[in-house]
């Protein structure tokens, strides 16, 4: 399952999967473009990205080190389930 993290204005969206019962969690980064997409994704706690199309070296930079600097929410959040299952009363 993807569970949302963020949607930016360009309509960039990062999601992220479950805690896995390997321990990682998958996080999709996805931008529209032209009728397609550019997308990646980066295994967590690894930091191994994975599957990267579209996206300029400069661009992924950008990327892995919004990653770095939300990792630990983002793992947080998957190991309860979502964002949607981690706020519920």
């Amino acid at each position: 399952m993807k569970n949302p993290y963020v949607t930016f204005p360009d309509e960039t969206e990062v999601t992220h999967s479950d805690l896995l019962p390997d321990g990682t969690v998958k996080v999709y980064i996805e931008t529209p473009v032209n009728g397609g997409f550019h997308h990646a994704m980066c295994s967590l706690p690894s930091y191994q990205w994975i599957d990267i199309q579209g996206y300029s070296e400069e661009e992924m930079k950008r990327w892995d080190d919004f990653i770095h600097h939300n990792a630990h929410i983002i793992l947080s959040l998957a190991a309860a389930g979502g964002f949607d299952r981690a706020t519920a009363v």
